[in-house]
């Protein structure tokens, strides 16, 4: 069937619908975080920079939205099966976050390349972790077919309307808090926050950009949406480790970005960890490299966006030692 503009148009003010449902039922569960002006970090900007602090999220991140939306959405019988995921780091810590607060078991999958501190954070929220296999696929994989031999719910960090339902609350609270922004900087792993956001945007304020920031050490999305399909692309290791990874064949957040992103950029690991610096120098605020990718993104692009209003999400701040360390390198 032949896609038209007021197909498009139904399917976004869905999508809409589903982020403004899951604003109302995971209230409880999430800190609303705050705007602020963020000038200071570009002295030189001749608009109106605010940042998103959503690294200020009750677990660090913005995943946490995602989570309590899946979370809240689960059937009775499905709360009490429990659920599954697989996760390196703030997704699981969300999703075990979010099961104990709504007495829902949770168990999370990681490859054996997880960090111990997270695996700590994981457990400490009383969830069962499991470590299998070297890769974040192999951990998924398991993750899924334990899911489906239990019967339970698996949840995934992207692929899933009601998580990235979750994360496009962040969209709505921007727009309420601030109703005179132009564009917004959204770092993009597997897609959910920038389809989130995007979408909500799209539907109910359609003249703001949404700005879609990769690094160019993991730009699988960005490759994706390129040759118009989905495909394997090779990745290097990233200051951003919470965007890295493939996108799973059949991921709504393909199509969602298509319809949604307006303008994607890639920025260098260089430029991630000046950005990183920047805001730690000027703010004392220590954000996880994704944070910085988006960051990075505005600096790289900011004369174009010279006497308007612009918001850049500074989506986490769980910095693993590695990027800790490379911060704080000179």
């Amino acid at each position: 069937m032949e896609t038209t503009d007021e197909n498009v148009s139904v399917e976004l003010d869905l999508w809409a619908s589903r982020v403004e449902d899951a604003h109302r039922r995971i209230q409880p569960m999430v800190l609303r975080t705050e705007t602020r002006a963020g000038m200071g970090v570009v002295p030189d900007f001749q608009g109106k920079l605010t940042f998103k602090l959503e690294h200020r999220q009750t677990t660090g991140s913005f995943k946490l939205r995602g989570a309590a939306s899946r979370i809240t959405a689960l059937t009775r019988r499905e709360a009490e099966a429990g659920v599954v995921t697989s996760s390196m780091g703030n997704h699981g810590v969300a999703v075990a976050w979010a099961g104990l607060e709504a007495g829902v078991p949770v168990e999370v999958f990681v490859s054996t390349h997880v960090t111990a501190d997270r695996v700590a954070r994981m457990e400490a929220l009383e969830a069962r972790v499991h470590l299998v296999g070297d890769s974040v696929l192999e951990a998924e994989m398991a993750a899924r077919a334990a899911a489906e031999s239990g019967d339970r719910v698996y949840v995934s960090p992207y692929n899933d309307p009601w998580v990235v339902a979750g994360q496009g609350t962040i969209g709505l609270e921007l727009l309420e808090d601030l109703p005179d922004l132009d564009a917004v900087f959204v770092a993009v792993g597997g897609g959910g926050l920038v389809g989130g956001v995007g979408a909500w945007l799209r539907a109910r304020a359609p003249h703001v950009e949404v700005v879609g920031c990769w690094p160019e050490h993991a730009p699988a999305l960005h490759e994706c949406l390129s040759a118009g399909r989905i495909i394997d692309v090779p990745e290097r290791r990233t200051l951003s480790e919470s965007t890295a990874g493939g996108i799973e064949e059949g991921s709504i957040t393909f199509e969602l970005a298509r319809r949604v992103v307006d303008h994607r950029v890639l920025v260098s690991e260089e430029e991630i960890l000046d950005a990183m610096r920047r805001l730690h120098a000027s703010e004392g605020s220590e954000v996880e490299g994704a944070a910085g990718v988006a960051l990075a993104a505005f600096l790289k692009e900011r004369s174009s966006y010279q006497g308007r209003h612009v918001a850049v999400v500074l989506c986490g701040a769980n910095l693993s030692p590695w990027v800790r360390a490379r911060l704080a390198d000179r």
